[in-house]
């Protein structure tokens, strides 16, 4: 990225939060997504629609819980939870689907695209975190499958979720392209909801912590990678100056920093050190939670970042 480059129109075209999905499964700790979903609304007059796809062929239990098997039974579990969005004044609608589905994922993004929701708020759980049974089999299909951001809470299995959530700190992962900017439409209205300060961060490896595919130009001339890597770090410090100066414009409190070292790690640290609430980027379809970075390190951070993640799609 040349330092003349300009940052994207897409810092400005935010995302207008009035449609908010929140798909549950009937568990406790598929509800850890209501908390987020229910500040969002009270913050921006949201519509929430609460959502129960059942499945075909489905399990007795779920996250040792009784599994929602018919019609009756999710209607009912949606209006008692409905009745804490309405209780506080939330404008809130439930959908049971009710013909059986052997791909629940797909019926999600189909929903999502029906109503035409700006947001899908889903809880991220299992025995393995994030990259568990919820995670692998529902949330990274419908986020390769859909074009709508999700918001993924993660909640480990032995862990109650959250009463409320309350978000001071957004941390946005950036990298000096447009592709990784398609964050900042859904990062900047929900700052903006929660009075919320934004954290750009860049990341940038030394000798010893590039990926694999720069390591053999830098063994043979590592005088030279190191330029090169000082002028990567110049030039995204530039960039993000800029970008950091053009949301400041439309009055939010902004900061960024440009980290050193093996990225995942640099960029979860950052992320920590400024106890950010929320964790955004940007991610392909194709790769799916891979995101914007090559190799594994978008996972590598997907595994290290406990607290919600705000992603959206790059489009095709």
């Amino acid at each position: 990225m040349s330092e003349e480059t300009a940052p994207s129109p897409l810092v400005t075209q935010v995302v207008d939060l009035r449609s908010i999905l929140v798909p549950l499964d009937g568990s406790r700790l598929a509800e850890a997504a209501t908390g987020p979903a229910l500040a969002l609304a009270l913050r921006t007059g949201a519509t929430v629609t609460l959502l129960h796809v059942l499945e075909h062929e489905a399990p007795e239990r779920v996250h040792g819980e009784p599994h929602l098997s018919n019609q009756a039974d999710a209607q009912a579990y949606l209006a008692r939870v409905a009745e804490r969005f309405a209780t506080a004044g939330v404008t809130v609608e439930t959908h049971v689907h009710e013909n059986p589905e052997r791909d629940v994922s797909w019926s999600l993004v189909a929903h999502a695209e029906e109503l035409g929701v700006d947001l899908i708020v889903l809880a991220a759980h299992g025995s393995s975190g994030i990259r568990g049974f919820l995670f692998g089999r529902v949330a990274e299909q419908v986020l390769r499958r859909g074009s709508r951001p999700m918001l993924l809470v993660q909640v480990g299995e032995s862990e109650a979720p959250p009463a409320e959530f309350t978000c001071s700190t957004v941390a946005v992962l950036l990298n000096g392209s447009a592709e990784a900017e398609h964050a900042l439409p859904i990062a900047v209205p929900v700052a903006r909801a929660f009075g919320a300060s934004l954290h750009l961060i860049a990341a940038v490896p030394t000798l010893t912590t590039v990926t694999s595919d720069r390591l053999p130009s830098t063994m043979l001339m590592p005088s030279t990678a190191r330029a090169v890597l000082d002028l990567e770090y110049n030039n995204l410090v530039s960039y993000l100056s800029r970008v950091a100066g053009e949301l400041r414009q439309h009055e939010l409190t902004v900061t960024f920093a440009v980290v050193r070292g093996d990225p995942a790690s640099a960029t979860v640290d950052e992320a920590e050190r400024v106890q950010a609430d929320l964790l955004a980027f940007a991610t392909h379809g194709r790769t799916g939670l891979s995101g914007i970075w090559a190799g594994s390190v978008g996972a590598k951070v997907l595994a290290r970042f406990k607290r919600p993640l705000l992603l959206a799609r790059v489009p095709e």
